[in-house]
């Protein structure tokens, strides 16, 4: 796979590489960027990957920089890879006038409709186009990935999850807006880019999918869920998830955690060691 990988940042971390890149990607039309932390153990050959969708507002970089994820990555030997949580000047109009849709808001939806469809394409950019990438460009196994996300990027983890189960080993979510269909956030974002048809926006609610696929083998998940989240109620509805999910769904609730990467850097280490266990790590290494 031909693809022109710009570099834009490169830094040691943990004694692997957290490095930031640019590309032309055919989904979405234009330029796309991402960060990808590969650990040491790439010296010795391909290691698993866990993909992390941000959430509204975010870019590539902030995982990276606000998670404390590294160390724990370090110690599994696990790659990380961040998207960027869309397209970003595609030329369209107002595309960054809203914070919740538009650039930084893309949903991880394959938009239908004018004119978002021209560009927001990012559940193909990040089932196909970005692992197919990843998989051609750097030391990782294809065959053993995870996905996980936080809060919209939570939503876009356990639908894209749901919706290819073939292509993940494990999912995770911090705080996801879990019915997009019953929720301000997700009713403006589903409108814009799938249209008025509320049936079409099923494919993307994680609460939908999971009565749809009630008595069927799923992929093990683990969802946190911070008590004092102030978008809770309103906008993400992490209750309805309870009895959902048979034996396959974890969901943990923390008294006194709120909606921020405070949140995320508490419990990060628990998702990737999750993530470790399903993608056949082995030993974890104390010394990164």
């Amino acid at each position: 796979m031909a693809v022109d990988l710009r570099l834009l940042e490169d830094h040691a971390s943990f004694g692997g590489r957290v490095r930031r890149y640019e590309h032309v990607s055919r989904c979405c039309r234009g330029p796309m960027r991402f960060s990808i932390y590969l650990p040491k153990q790439t010296a010795m050959g391909p290691v698993p990957v866990v993909y992390f969708l941000a959430g509204l507002t975010c870019t590539e970089e902030t995982f990276m920089i606000k998670a404390s994820a590294l160390r724990h990555a370090a110690e599994w030997g696990l790659a990380v890879v961040a998207p960027d949580t869309s397209p970003r000047q595609t030329g369209i109009e107002n595309e960054a006038r809203d914070w919740d849709l538009g650039a930084g808001a893309s949903f991880y939806v394959d938009a239908t409709e004018e004119p978002w469809c021209r560009h927001y394409r990012m559940q193909r950019y990040i089932t196909d186009e970005l692992p197919a990438l990843v998989a051609a460009s750097f030391p990782v196994d294809p065959g053993r990935q995870g996905l996980c996300g936080h809060s919209m990027g939570g939503h876009g983890a356990l639908s894209t999850g749901l919706r290819y189960p073939r292509r993940y080993r494990s999912l995770s979510a911090f705080a996801p807006v879990c019915a997009p269909s019953g929720t301000p956030w997700g009713q403006k974002a589903f409108r814009a880019y799938l249209g008025d048809d509320e049936a079409r926006w099923q494919d993307y609610d994680t609460v939908a999918l999971l009565k749809a696929r009630a008595g069927q083998a799923l992929l093990p998940m683990l969802v946190d869920q911070g008590c004092d989240d102030p978008y809770l109620e309103r906008e993400l509805k992490t209750q309805w998830l309870e009895g959902l999910g048979g034996g396959a769904l974890t969901l943990r609730w923390h008294l006194g955690y709120d909606h921020s990467y405070f949140f995320i850097a508490t419990f990060i280490g628990d998702h990737l060691a999750f993530h470790a266990q399903h993608l056949g790590v082995g030993p974890r290494d104390p010394t990164p």
